[in-house]
């Protein structure tokens, strides 16, 4: 799967369960911004 189609069923998921991106940060033990990046496809190289 890349980036983008991850990123967009992560986002589906999200609202689905309306949660925040805080929310999902806090329950992967990461923090919001990555959340975000994972969101929009942005990746570490």
């Amino acid at each position: 799967m890349n980036d983008y189609r991850f990123g967009n069923y992560l986002y589906e998921l999200r609202k689905k369960a309306c949660l925040t991106q805080e929310q999902v940060g806090m329950l992967v033990g990461v923090s919001p911004k990555a959340v975000s990046k994972w969101e929009n496809g942005v990746s570490q190289s």
